[in-house]
């Protein structure tokens, strides 16, 4: 029998796991309680593909590193230079762990292959606040859009405020951008900084979302006005991805 979804067998005690890779993860699961996102800059878009491959064939070849690992999944950023890291975990306890007995092998094996990859900054969030798929929709995320703010020093309550004031700003739409799924917005555990982590079905809806005329999202109003201005914001951007990876651990055997 052909295996074409499975990976490896994982042993947690005397349980067998096994690894899968899935079209997507979901930022809203329950039992992640941290998520964690860093970038790979890696010159270009051939090097952006053979960076995937020896990350596939890296993880694919060992067994899944830790159970507290729920998903890890990569993304190709559209400046064809990028990488975007995306993984869930269900404390900063597993993370550690990871790093300690398995990153390093995995990393080394990564750079063997295709040389000189620059690791920018890794970031640690919690989920607050989703604006979900909604039930039934089952269209494919063809594209994440990553919005990054940051602020000028660690304030919890003022991050949670600025994710509100986006909803807020939001429920005075009409209707939702054409395209849009679903939007999850987590808060950095160092109180600095927030991430949305919006599933589009295409970077060409976002474009267009962004062009739109009129009262469109992002347009020209108060609310909007007061999410754009937002006392103490010193930075952030926006980067368009497209899925190229993504790996869980599956059921026990």
């Amino acid at each position: 029998m052909v295996v074409t979804r499975t990976e490896r067998c994982v042993r947690e005690g005397n349980a067998v796991m096994t690894t899968h890779f899935t079209d997507r993860p979901d930022p809203a699961r329950a039992d992640a309680q941290i998520a964690k996102a860093s970038t790979w800059n890696v010159g270009t878009p051939q090097r952006q593909q053979d960076a995937v491959d020896a990350i596939r064939k890296a993880w694919g070849s060992r067994e899944w590193p830790h159970p507290g690992l729920l998903s890890y999944s990569v993304y190709a950023g559209e400046d064809g230079a990028t990488l975007l890291h995306y993984s869930q975990w269900t404390g900063e306890q597993a993370y550690q762990d990871f790093v300690r007995e398995e990153r390093d092998a995995r990393n080394a094996e990564i750079d063997a292959a295709v040389p000189g990859i620059e690791r920018l900054a890794l970031h640690t969030y919690e989920l607050y606040r989703s604006g979900p798929r909604a039930q039934g929709d089952t269209r494919e995320t063809g594209c994440v859009v990553i919005v990054d703010v940051e602020f000028d020093g660690p304030d919890a309550a003022r991050q949670r405020d600025w994710v509100d004031s986006v909803f807020e700003a939001l429920g005075e739409e009409e209707s939702l951008p054409a395209g849009g799924i679903a939007a999850h917005f987590h808060a950095g555990t160092d109180g600095t900084r927030v991430l949305n982590y919006a599933e589009w079905e295409s970077a060409e809806h976002h474009i267009a979302a962004l062009a739109a005329p009129g009262e469109g999202v992002g347009s020209p109003s108060p609310l909007w006005e007061r999410v754009q201005k937002y006392p103490g914001m010193t930075g952030g951007g926006v980067h368009r991805y497209t899925p190229v990876l993504s790996m869980e651990p599956g059921g026990g055997a």
